[in-house]
């Protein structure tokens, strides 16, 4: 009797043993080390699928606390008192609790600011095990704006924004949806016709034609370039620089262009004393045109008198023709009266 009660103590105390041992470890690895935290909630919209309590809550790869509860917001916060629209678009949220040990984050502003300056959570995946976590981070504030929520939070509210996953899904799911609306076989139909219009016009039409001239034109090229000589034509070239260049540094020349610069300081200096030469001969030609005038004043009475005189003259010569007596006698004889019988 006495040794099945021992049996019995000794099973019992076994028994408690392994309890003690599996509480220990239950809140050893339980993270019994974050109780000391703060306690944080979130709302998502996506699938919180393989998110589970216990799950690490990071911050750029830094374990800094775990998820406590998850839940809907419906059997938190529903009431039946609110609007049916809002029940059916806000309420059907998931909420997540976590705790974080806000020793480990040292100095930082309160969680309102944080919020403001764009701290965000998201849902991430750890590796190939695809263990699910919670990441904290920040983002840009306009990009993903905190989601107002018609509710009084009971734990300081943070955030959520869609994971990479959620975000690959939805641009997805959007280009699915653009897919949808392409009338494929109408586009299958016209690139069909499209390749076959483009094949008969390589094969007979103005594509083709203007290949073939393109061809002639390239071999046209090709023949005139070989027709013209171009290495000998270089040669002339070069030997026609060399000539110049020996040219330009022959003394004579050198020496021919100096002279002409001097003639040309000289002819410019000739140009220069040509102005008043010229104005001097001008004053001495108005000088002899007003001589030449005062001279036809002086002549004119006496060609005047002189054309009187050889008048005068002509008519006395007529009538020394016509009465050659006229210079003996004072009158001329009178003439007869009586008409000859």
């Amino acid at each position: 009797m006495n040794e099945a009660r021992a049996a019995f103590l000794r099973v019992g105390l076994l028994v408690l043993g392994g309890l003690g041992l599996m509480i220990g470890m239950v809140w050893f690895f339980g993270g019994n080390e974050f109780n000391r935290g703060s306690v944080f909630e979130s709302y998502f919209r996506e699938s919180v699928q393989g998110l589970e309590i216990g799950a690490p809550v990071k911050y750029r790869g830094v374990t800094l606390g775990r998820v406590t509860e998850i839940g809907l917001v419906t059997a938190e916060y529903g009431d039946r008192s609110v609007p049916a629209e809002i029940d059916r678009q806000t309420y059907r949220l998931v909420f997540v609790r976590f705790i974080v040990d806000t020793s480990r984050l040292g100095k930082v502003p309160e969680t309102e600011v944080a919020v403001k300056l764009g701290l965000r959570i998201r849902l991430a995946s750890q590796g190939l095990t695809g263990l699910t976590y919670l990441e904290l981070d920040f983002a840009d504030p306009e990009e993903y704006p905190a989601q107002e929520v018609p509710w009084t939070p009971k734990y300081p509210y943070v955030p959520s924004m869609p994971s990479t996953l959620r975000r690959v899904q939805d641009e997805a799911e959007q280009f699915l949806a653009k897919l949808g609306h392409v009338d494929l076989e109408a586009l299958t139909a016209s690139l069909t016709g499209l390749a076959t219009d483009l094949r008969a016009n390589l094969e007979h039409g103005d594509v083709h034609q203007t290949l073939a001239r393109a061809t002639e034109l390239l071999r046209t090229l090709n023949d005139s370039v070989n027709a013209a000589d171009l290495p000998g034509l270089t040669a002339d070239l070069r030997r026609t620089s060399g000539t110049l260049r020996d040219l330009a540094d022959n003394r004579d020349l050198q020496r021919t262009l100096a002279n002409a610069a001097v003639a040309s300081d000289h002819l410019a200096a000739a140009s220069a004393r040509l102005g008043p030469l010229i104005a001097s001969l001008q004053a001495t030609s108005q000088q002899a045109d007003n001589g030449v005038v005062e001279l036809q004043r002086g002549l004119l009475p006496i060609l005047r008198d002189a054309q009187v005189a050889v008048t005068n003259l002509r008519e006395s010569t007529e009538e020394l023709r016509r009465y050659p007596p006229q210079f003996l006698l004072a009158n001329p004889p009178q003439r007869s009266q009586e008409l000859p019988k």
